[in-house]
């Protein structure tokens, strides 16, 4: 039988119709990590939530929810129609936008970090289809903690951005005492620090990453 992850537990749940609190009591997850995952869950409260809290104010609050959805799919359909088709150039410009946002810019590192799988996804394209990397130049690392499955975790990572286990480097585990138990649970796949080897091919070493300086520099004069 499969074993849920906490994000599918999380998903079902709500789907029973219980409120954020009490799905947070359940699964030990913050509020703020649950609505980012059930934002877009329909959501009708079932009998144990509008016995504890009330019929009234619960159905309130979740035609308001309902609306709230209803218009985000809207929104979202706009959103296609405004943006599109991405060119090329539309998609080198995202992607030098993400790195001025999360990339290495001070140690001459080829090096994106986050912990969104889309936007990882985002920056390897980038990598490869823009700046001309190939696979074996990526030597991802990830960052967790104590509480992660590590091997769980790199097969996520390494079938998500289709590069070799082989190829990640040591794993950094957060073993800082003072991060509560809904904070170590918040990412479940840590964060991943994309690094960008040369492989022996100077024009990918540091006077690469001065070039993706010199775009940035460009950018920002004309903006």
């Amino acid at each position: 039988m499969k074993l849920l992850t906490l994000r599918e537990k999380a998903i079902k749940l709500r789907k029973q119709g219980y409120s954020y609190g009490m799905i947070g009591n359940k699964l030990g997850l913050a509020k703020s990590t649950l609505s980012n995952w059930l934002q877009k869950v329909p959501y009708s409260p079932n009998k144990e939530v509008l016995d504890r809290i009330g019929n009234a104010k619960m159905k309130m609050v979740a035609t308001k929810r309902n609306k709230m959805l209803d218009n985000i799919k809207e929104m979202e359909k706009l959103g296609k129609k405004d943006i599109g088709k991405l060119s090329k150039r539309d998609l080198f410009l995202l992607g030098l936008g993400l790195y001025l946002g999360d990339g290495d810019k001070s140690h001459e590192n080829i090096r994106f970090v986050n912990s969104n799988p889309e936007t990882i996804k985002i920056m390897v394209k980038w990598f490869i289809n823009i700046c001309g990397f190939k696979t074996k130049n990526f030597r991802p690392r990830v960052h967790l903690y104590p509480d992660t499955d590590i091997q769980k975790t790199i097969t996520f990572w390494s079938n998500l951005i289709d590069i070799p286990k082989e190829q990640f480097v040591k794993i950094q585990i957060d073993t800082r005492v003072n991060k509560s138990d809904k904070k170590k649970r918040k990412l479940l796949h840590g964060t991943l620090h994309l690094q960008v080897n040369s492989c022996g091919n100077k024009e990918f070493g540091r006077v690469f990453h001065r070039r993706i300086m010199g775009w940035i520099k460009a950018v920002k004069e004309q903006a």
